[in-house]
């Protein structure tokens, strides 16, 4: 699942809060809900790790009133003057974070005043919420469409701390818990029973229903917060950097399999994973090739190029079906690939794991025949549809739920949606243009 941010430097060091011992049990959630309901407050509380006699505050406050879409009346009705407060609403908030939900229906995007949710088709704002001090939010996890969310402080003024994840339910319209750690939380992740904190060095895996800590792995440095679980029910599959440069870890957690994967030489930038996650898609620093890989046993399954040059990826994004990937840089190009592994079926966890250097190489270019003359450049596979925008801007893309379309978003504010020919190739048509900072009517 896409998403941008920024992400300063800092030392991690884990200090989870418990669950409050005097609050009531919290719910359960089946996973097939798309609404989770809290009847209570679920508190958590500070406690150092090594303590025995922890400490338990008061719940967090409430969040205040929700602010619809349009500014406020403007008090002063002299066309020579506004109020400072009402001048600086009409100013577009600056943009520090915008992801896709689990099913990319949805994106949201935190502010240096608040958060905002939308729904990609069709186009529209669903609700915001603005404060009035402070207010920067780093990061906003949606659950698909339901009425928890994850929200991480940030900004220069941030809400809440950035060493924090606050649980927030809609319903309630208030923060029903939260995780606290020693250092900045550089990533989050959301499934239906489980709740992933991911730090600097660390990625901490929690039950969804009463906070428990389940499982603490180890990374290498990981700034961007690089992680990624699968969203098929009972089947939970997590993915996150390793500890070497170029490798990733994936998790099997229903056959209890760890498996470790050497997918580049260069440090991992960007990954993504289909939803059963039986697929994963990686790209390094030099942003030059995308690799596919099977998670169960490692096996390299198909290389694309994007282009020849260095480029930072942004974002990976695998269609529902897998017969398609997205890819984003900032080159200002998003391209689609089409894909030949068979994904319309589960993996089939009992085939034995298979060598990378037995792998079969994927068909390439006409000129492949020739793979023992020719360099890799022209045996490689290209992009069968393009978009182009501007160099240099930050996208990120995913596939939308209309066939052969894909959605844009871009940390200047803008939504496109792209119509592509899958047998023709070639340029995408633009169907759709906003930009989500500035709505065009209300909501």
């Amino acid at each position: 699942m896409a998403t941008l941010s920024a992400y300063p430097d800092q030392n991690p060091n884990f200090d989870h809060r418990p669950p409050s011992p005097q609050s009531p049990p919290p719910p359960s959630m089946t996973p097939q809900s798309d609404n989770i309901y809290f009847d209570t407050v679920t508190d958590t509380a500070d406690n150092d790790v090594e303590s025995n006699s922890p400490s338990f505050p008061s719940p967090p406050p409430p969040l205040p009133p929700i602010r619809t879409s349009l500014p406020p009346k403007n008090p002063n009705p002299n066309p020579n003057f506004s109020s400072p407060s009402y001048q600086n609403h009409l100013a577009p908030p600056t943009l520090l974070h915008v992801s896709f939900n689990q099913d990319f229906g949805c994106f949201s995007s935190g502010t240096d005043r608040g958060f905002r949710i939308y729904n990609c088709d069709p186009f529209r704002e669903i609700f915001r919420r603005d404060f009035d001090r402070g207010g920067g939010i780093g990061k906003v996890e949606m659950l698909f469409r339901c009425n928890i969310l994850a929200i991480v402080g940030g900004g220069p003024d941030p809400q809440y701390s950035v060493n924090k994840i606050m649980i927030w339910d809609d319903h309630q319209s208030r923060c029903i818990g939260e995780l606290s750690f020693r250092s900045e939380v550089r990533g989050v992740r959301l499934r239906r029973d489980r709740i992933v904190a991911v730090l600097e060095q660390k990625v901490f895996v929690y039950n969804f229903a009463d906070l428990k800590l389940l499982h603490q792995i180890e990374t290498t440095a990981n700034p961007k917060g690089l992680c990624e679980v699968s969203q098929s029910a009972g089947k939970l599959v997590l993915v996150c950097p390793g500890l070497q440069k170029g490798q990733v870890r994936v998790e099997h957690y229903a056959s209890k399999r760890t498996k470790f994967i050497m997918a580049h030489d260069s440090r991992i930038a960007c990954f993504a994973l289909t939803q059963d996650g039986g697929l994963l898609a990686t790209a390094s620093s030099k942003g030059t090739l995308v690799r596919v890989f099977n998670t169960f046993d490692g096996t390299l399954l198909q290389e694309v190029r994007r282009g020849a040059d260095r480029a930072e990826i942004y974002s990976l994004a695998f269609s529902t079906t897998a017969q398609w990937l997205a890819v984003s840089s900032d080159k200002g190009t998003i391209h689609v690939f089409g894909l030949k592994v068979n994904s319309g079926s589960p993996v089939n966890e009992n085939v034995p794991p298979t060598s990378e250097s037995n792998a079969g190489a994927p068909a390439g270019s006409s000129l492949s025949f020739m793979k023992g003359v020719l360099p890799s450049y022209f045996k490689s596979e290209w992009s069968v549809a393009q978009f182009r925008l501007l160099e240099g801007a930050q996208y990120i893309v995913a596939f939308g739920h209309q066939k052969n379309t894909v959605v844009i978003l871009g940390m200047d504010g803008s939504f496109y949606r792209c119509l592509f020919d899958p047998v023709k190739g070639g340029e995408m048509t633009q169907l759709e243009y906003h930009n989500f900072l500035k709505p065009e009517e209300p909501f």
